[in-house]
């Protein structure tokens, strides 16, 4: 699942940044309306976190333009605790309001619950659902199956599954999935991304005759069935 973060305070940015990212998800960031408004509008996320009091232009203004062209969940954070904030939040078309300062804990529980909800109306273009042979990824539920076996995977290796699944067929350079997955400047002398490969193929292929899983020599990873 991709998340953007639109919030101003570089710290509370950069935490948010890296507390999602733990709990597997794949965020970007943008420090001001400007920048929201554009990844908003440009990009595909599955939810976006909505400061209200940004530079360049206002949470609510964004919210309104951005309601205008999608329906992608939006969950307003903000300082700004009175009933009538929230409702004015609520009228411009936020999903959900959560007060500064708040728990990650409830963050969280209520990006899942957003994230549910949105998942009984939501489009091909942004499944719930990734699938490839008999491997099944379920983005809401945080859950993956292999021929109906639960595999338990941790927080990077359930992100690095959902990009290898949503980009299935296609060879993805280690530089590619150390940028995405880990959100670092690829290191040559590094071999986090083959640790990490090695340990995700041993959960998804190695009980299993059909493997899923591909190195290209040279090239990087792919995800593909070969079966056929």
């Amino acid at each position: 699942m991709k998340i953007l973060v639109v919030e101003d305070e570089p710290k509370l940015a950069e935490y948010l940044r890296k507390a999602l990212s733990e709990n597997s998800y794949v965020v970007d960031v943008a420090r001001d309306g400007i920048d929201g408004h554009y990844l908003a509008t440009e990009g595909s996320y599955d939810l976006v976190l909505l400061d209200i009091m940004l530079p360049g232009r206002d949470g609510l203004a964004l919210l309104r333009e951005l309601r205008d062209r999608s329906r992608v969940p939006v969950l307003m954070l903000t300082a700004r605790d009175s009933v009538e904030d929230r409702v004015t939040g609520l009228q411009a078309g936020a999903d959900d309001y959560l007060v500064k300062p708040f728990a990650l804990s409830e963050l969280l529980a209520r990006i899942q619950a957003l994230l549910r909800r949105g998942a009984m109306s939501a489009s091909e273009a942004h499944p719930v659902l990734l699938r490839l042979a008999d491997l099944e990824l379920d983005l809401v539920r945080r859950k993956a199956f292999r021929a109906g076996r639960r595999i338990d995977l941790t927080a990077k290796e359930f992100t690095l599954l959902t990009l290898l699944l949503r980009r299935r067929g296609q060879v993805l350079s280690r530089v590619a999935l150390a940028e995405q997955v880990w959100d670092m400047n690829f290191d040559s002398n590094t071999n986090v991304v083959e640790v990490a490969v090695r340990r995700l193929r041993g959960k998804i292929d190695d009980a299993f005759e059909n493997k899923l899983l591909h190195t290209v020599r040279g090239m990087g990873y792919v995800l593909e069935d070969r079966s056929s």
